[in-house]
C-alpha cells in the first residue's frame, strides 16, 4: 500500500519538536480530509495494481506507442521490462522562463538510455504568460488555463505507455496545472524539472519608480518599453518574486524538485546536470524497485503544509491561496484558507525579495536560497521533516544546494552540499532567530463584505487600516479613466467588482497597481477591494483581494454604491461595509453588462468553465474532491 499520513515513514512522532501551532493546523487538516484523503488513496493503489502499464496495451496499442522511436528505445519497450518516461512540456519560445526547455526533450532521452531505460515526449500543455496579457481579453483566460493545463497533462499521460514523469514548468498557472494533473496519475513518480531565473536586469526599485512616473504621465511609452526590456532582457524565469517563482520554493518545499534546483541559471552544465539527474530520479522511484515513491504519496497533507510555510515565509505570492486548495483538493486534501491565515500568524518572514524588497531571486539564491530557508523551517519546528520527497524519507534531504564535481563518467556527476549556515545576504534573507517579521505577512479578512485575502509584507504598518469612502468601478480601465481625469485626488476604498472566476474568469489587475501607489505616495489614504485577483507580486497599497462570494454570486459587493464607507483592517482581519443592514436590504444589486467579457479572443470557449468553476476560496477549479470507489471497482 501507499504511505499515508497515518504512518509516519521515519517511526517519530508527527508532533516532536513541531510548533504547537503547525501541530494542531496539521491535525485537523488530516481529520478533515480523512473521507477524501482515503479515496484518493484507494484509487490510486487500485491503479498501482493493475501492474505494469504497458502489459495492459493491445498490440496494434503498443505498436503505435512506439512506432517512430528510435530502433535501440524500440527494442527496448518491445522485449525487456524496462521503465519508459513521459516527459510533459510546457515548451513554447515566446515564453523567457520555457524558451530554455526547447533542448530538454534529447537531454532527458539520453538521461534515460544511460539507465537502461526509454523516454518519449509524452505531450505538450499551454503555456501562455500573464506579462504579456495582464490589462488585455487574454488575461480573462489566465486562471482558466490552469485546469486546462490539468486536462492536457491527462490527455498526455493516458496513452497508459508510461511508469514516471518529468514535468517540464515553471510559470504562474503552469506549475500547479501540471500538478493537479499529474495527482490524477498519482500512483506514478513525478519529478518537477525547472529552468532557472534570467540574469539579473534592470534593478527592481528603479523598474517600479519609471513605471510610477509613466502613471503620473512624467515619462513618455519610449522610456517605459526601454526601463521593462531592461528587466525582461533574455532567457529564464522573470526574477521578481512573483506566482513563478514562489511555485519554484513550493516544488522545493513539497520535494518534488532536486534540491536546489529551482534558482540554477537556464545556461551552463549545473543546470543539464540537474536536469539529467532529474530524469534518472524520476525513473529510479518508478514503480519497478525498491524505491517506489508515487507522486500521490509524495503530496499528503504535511507536505501541502510545508508549501504553505515556505510560501508564507518567503513572502510568496497571493495566487497560492488559489492554486494550493486546487492542489490539495486533486490529492483527496481539504485545505481552507483559515489554515494559512493561521499558520502566516506564527511563521517569520525569512526573505525581502522584490516586491517584499529591493532584490531578486537571483540575490536570494546567492545568499543562500531554498535550502536555507528549508533548515532554517525544520531547525525552528515550522516544517514537517517526516514526510516522504522524491529523494527519500526525509525533508531536510533538500535542505541542501548542487554543486558540479569532477568526475570521468559520461553524465556530469552532481553533489549536494548542506545549505550555508548562515546569511550570505542579511538584507535579502535572514534566519528564523531574526527575521525581517515574526509573521508571514498574509492575512484573511471577514465581514459583511465576505472572506478576503490581504498580503502585507510589503505594506507599511500605518496603511494596515484604512475607512474611507468606495469608489465603485467594474473595470481596471474604468479606475484608470477616472484616475487619468484626476477624479481619485482623495481618500477612498476602490471596490473593482464583477472580476471573480465566474464573471470574467478572474483576471489579474497588476494596472491599478502604480496609480495606486502614487496616490498613496501623495498621502492618500487608499486600498483595493476586489474579487478579481492582483499580481503575483502584490505591492505597497493594502489590497483585499479574491472577495467570495463574488459580486456576480450573490457577493455584498454588488450592493456596495459610491461613498459607502469601507473599512479595511489588518490587525483585526476585519472587511466590513458600514452601511445599515435594513438599508441593504432595500438596495438593489448593481446590474452589469458583462457581454463583452464572454467573446472574442476565445473567451467564448471557456462558458462552461465561468459556469462551472467553484468558488475562490475552495480553489477556483473546476475539479471536485476523490470521490469513494464503486463497489465493483472495489471487487478488483
Amino acid at each position: 500500500m501507499l504511505p499515508s499520513d497515518t504512518a509516519d515513514p521515519i517511526g517519530k512522532s508527527t508532533t516532536d519538536g513541531l510548533h504547537p501551532v503547525l501541530a494542531d493546523v496539521t491535525a485537523r487538516v488530516i481529520a478533515r480530509s480523512a473521507a477524501a484523503r482515503s479515496n484518493y488513496l484507494a484509487r490510486i493503489n487500485r491503479a498501482r495494481r493493475q501492474g505494469r502499464i504497458r502489459q495492459h496495451l493491445a498490440c496494434t496499442n503498443l505498436a503505435h506507442g512506439y512506432a517512430a522511436a528510435p530502433v535501440q528505445d524500440k527494442l527496448r519497450l518491445r522485449n525487456e521490462p524496462v521503465p519508459c518516461l513521459a516527459i510533459v512540456s510546457a515548451y513554447n519560445d515566446m515564453l523567457s522562463a520555457h524558451q530554455p526547455y526547447e533542448r530538454y526533450p534529447e537531454l532527458l532521452r539520453r538521461a534515460a538510455r544511460e539507465v537502461g531505460a526509454v523516454a518519449q515526449f509524452a505531450g505538450g500543455v499551454p503555456a501562455m504568460c500573464d506579462g504579456v496579457t495582464q490589462g488585455q481579453p487574454g488575461m480573462e483566460l489566465s486562471l482558466f488555463s490552469r485546469d486546462t493545463i490539468a486536462m492536457s497533462t491527462a490527455i498526455a499521460l493516458s496513452h497508459n505507455m508510461f511508469d514516471a514523469v518529468v514535468c517540464l514548468g515553471i510559470c504562474d498557472k503552469i506549475v500547479p496545472g501540471l500538478l493537479i494533473g499529474a495527482l490524477h496519475f498519482g500512483h506514478l513518480p513525478v519529478v518537477f524539472v525547472p529552468g532557472g531565473p534570467m540574469a539579473s536586469g534592470l534593478a527592481n526599485k528603479e523598474k517600479a519608480r519609471v513605471r510610477q512616473a509613466y502613471a503620473r504621465g512624467e515619462v513618455g511609452r519610449d522610456a517605459l518599453l526601454a526601463s521593462e526590456e531592461q528587466s525582461y532582457h533574455g532567457a529564464g524565469t522573470c526574477t521578481f518574486y512573483g506566482t513563478a517563482n514562489s511555485n519554484q520554493m513550493i516544488m522545493e518545499a513539497l520535494g518534488l524538485h532536486l534540491p536546489g534546483a529551482a534558482f540554477v541559471p537556464p545556461q551552463g552544465a549545473l543546470r543539464d546536470a540537474l536536469s539529467a539527474a532529474a530524469a534518472r530520479q524520476a525513473l529510479a522511484n518508478a514503480d519497478h524497485g525498491s524505491r517506489y515513491r508515487p507522486v500521490g504519496a509524495i503530496v499528503s497533507e504535511k507536505a501541502m503544509l510545508n508549501a504553505v510555510v515556505a510560501l508564507l515565509a518567503t513572502g510568496g505570492s497571493t495566487n497560492h491561496t488559489l492554486h494550493l486548495v486546487a492542489i490539495a483538493k486533486a490529492a483527496g486534501i481539504i485545505l481552507e484558507w483559515c489554515d494559512l491565515d493561521e499558520l502566516s500568524a506564527v511563521v517569520p518572514l525569512l526573505a525581502r525579495v522584490y516586491p517584499n524588497g529591493d532584490s531578486d531571486v537571483n540575490h536570494f539564491h546567492a545568499a543562500g536560497g531554498t535550502g536555507f530557508v528549508i533548515r532554517e523551517l525544520l531547525d525552528a519546528g515550522l516544517m514537517h521533516d517526516d514526510v516522504t520527497t522524491i529523494l527519500g524519507d526525509s525533508l531536510r534531504r533538500h535542505a541542501c544546494e548542487p554543486a558540479l564535481t569532477s568526475g570521468t563518467h559520461e553524465v556530469t556527476p552532481i553533489r549536494f552540499d548542506p545549505a550555508p549556515s548562515q546569511s550570505g545576504d542579511l538584507s535579502v534573507l535572514r534566519p528564523a532567530s531574526t527575521p525581517f517579521a515574526s509573521n508571514g505577512g498574509l492575512r484573511l479578512l471577514s465581514g459583511n463584505l465576505g472572506r478576503a485575502i490581504i498580503k502585507i509584507s510589503a505594506v507599511a504598518e500605518k496603511y494596515w487600516l484604512v475607512e474611507a469612502p468606495a469608489r465603485v468601478f467594474t473595470s481596471q480601465e474604468a479606475f484608470l479613466s477616472a484616475y487619468a481625469a484626476g477624479d481619485l485626488d482623495c481618500d477612498f476604498v476602490a471596490v473593482v467588482r464583477y472580476q471573480g472566476p465566474r464573471a470574467n474568469g478572474m483576471p489579474e489587475l497588476h494596472a491599478l497597481t502604480p496609480a495606486l501607489a502614487n496616490l498613496q505616495d501623495a498621502g492618500r489614504r487608499v486600498a483595493l477591494v476586489t474579487d478579481g485577483r492582483m499580481s503575483g507580486a502584490s505591492g505597497k497599497v493594502p489590497a483585499a483581494i479574491h472577495v467570495t462570494p463574488e459580486a456576480l454570486d450573490g457577493g455584498l459587493l454588488a450592493q456596495v454604491c459610491d461613498g459607502d464607507l469601507i473599512r479595511l483592517d489588518v490587525r483585526c482581519g476585519q472587511l466590513a461595509l458600514l452601511v445599515d443592514a435594513a438599508e441593504l436590504a432595500r438596495r438593489p444589486r448593481a446590474a452589469v453588462d458583462l457581454d463583452g467579457h464572454r467573446h472574442g479572443m476565445g473567451r467564448e470557449l471557456f462558458a462552461v468553465f465561468r459556469e462551472k468553476v467553484s468558488a475562490a476560496d475552495t480553489g477556483a477549479t473546476l475539479f471536485a474532491l476523490p470521490e469513494p470507489l464503486h463497489i465493483e471497482e472495489n471487487a478488483t
